[in-house]
């Protein structure tokens, strides 16, 4: 692989990260740590393998030792991940999440107040 493709995939995978995670930083390195557990181990190691394979890349003495397959693997594994995030449907979800929370927990005082109002002045 060329230079400029391992750098286009890698810029691609900092782009997902900035649209689908809102992860801020410089390099795909720097967003990956920003991401930090966010994302799952694996596409977190794949992505740091990409973001190995840029900087080995640019040095011409290592670039005999880049894995033109790890590398396409590794960004497979990033984008498929990444692509099948949807934030609208996570912030949906959390927004629902705290919604079932409050009501909840106004079920649990009800009842409690229900309770206690029996029990001081029995019918």
């Amino acid at each position: 692989m060329s230079v400029v493709t391992v750098q286009q995939m890698a810029d691609r995978v900092a782009a997902l990260l900035a649209e689908r995670l809102r992860v801020k930083g410089d390099t795909l390195d720097a967003r990956l740590k920003n991401a930090g557990r966010r994302l799952p181990r694996r596409v977190r190691e794949a992505g740091e393998a990409l973001a190995q394979a840029v900087i080995m890349i640019r040095n011409p003495k290592l670039v005999s030792q880049v894995d033109d397959e790890t590398v396409a693997v590794a960004y497979d594994i990033c984008v498929r991940y990444l692509k099948s995030l949807n934030p609208a449907a996570q912030r949906l979800a959390v927004l629902l999440d705290v919604v079932a929370r409050i009501a909840f927990a106004m079920l649990v005082v009800s009842v409690l107040l229900l309770v206690v109002l029996l029990w001081r002045e029995p019918i």
